[in-house]
């Protein structure tokens, strides 16, 4: 084994470093939006709406990523109803069939991993924010989603975790990302052991970054935000009826002044 080879490896392989976080956090960005009203829908009642997007979370779950990535590079030029649209310009290059490939793959997970932590939502908690009048609309940004996304931040960031090692098919469609620099090295220099080694480093590094990134993400959301003492801890459902009891109170005193406006009237 080479460690001379190893070390400048790292460094010529960390040119790609910058493309990987790309087209990994971008992807992420795009699942994390369209997966939160896709898991409420999941979530529903109605067997039509969480019968639609089971379809999708079981077709893209139940296919590899691959061959969705080779469905959309390879694929959709052989359609013309695409190549005359306006994402054509935007279609034939292979970031953004990438960028969609890994998109469309990570809403799939993230739409069930959300689903689950919104039906873990204890249903008293639910009932009290109807029964103080509270609109669906707050129900879900004050209580249902927060206490869902603190729910399941662990396999949440098992999902961040996976597409960072699934941006290594993007070399696939001749992006030169990390795993696309090494297999471009490994034609000059016939030593795959020390550079797919020094690949592997990277991307053990980079997960080390986003695991310690969650772990400080978890232990933030534990603790009280109104609490500087040692002892003095609160999860996040006191936090949760908190800003729930705030909205009440907003709402009652709103009241009081319609009242006394009338009163004065």
């Amino acid at each position: 084994m080479d460690i001379k080879l190893i070390v400048e490896s790292i460094f010529v392989l960390s040119h790609g470093v910058f493309l990987t976080l790309s087209v990994t956090l971008l992807s992420l960005v795009v699942s994390f939006i369209l997966s939160v009203p896709l898991s409420l829908l999941r979530a529903s009642p109605n067997r039509v709406l969480s019968g639609s997007v089971l379809a999708y979370t079981y077709v893209f779950r139940g296919t590899p990523l691959l061959v969705q990535l080779f469905l959309v590079y390879y694929g959709l030029s052989q359609l013309a109803v695409v190549r005359q649209s306006i994402f054509w310009p935007l279609l034939r290059e292979p970031f953004w069939c990438a960028l969609a490939a890994f998109s469309l793959n990570s809403t799939a997970y993230t739409t069930e991993v959300f689903r689950a932590g919104i039906l873990a939502v204890p249903r008293g908690i639910i009932e009290a924010a109807q029964a103080l009048g509270l609109s669906r609309l707050m129900q879900i940004r004050l209580i249902i989603f927060p206490l869902a996304f603190r729910t399941v931040l662990p396999s949440y960031a098992n999902e961040v975790i996976g597409m960072v090692k699934a941006s290594s098919l993007a070399s696939t469609v001749t992006l030169l990302e990390i795993t696309g620099l090494a297999r471009r090295m490994v034609s000059e220099t016939f030593a795959p052991y020390e550079v797919f080694l020094a690949a592997g480093l990277l991307y053990l590094l980079l997960n080390f970054i986003v695991s310690a990134f969650f772990r400080m993400l978890e232990t933030h959301l534990t603790q009280s935000p109104t609490s500087n003492s040692r002892n003095a801890t609160a999860g996040p459902m006191a936090s949760r009826l908190r800003r729930l009891r705030k909205a009440v109170d907003k709402r009652a005193h709103t009241k009081r002044g319609d009242e006394t406006s009338i009163h004065v009237l």
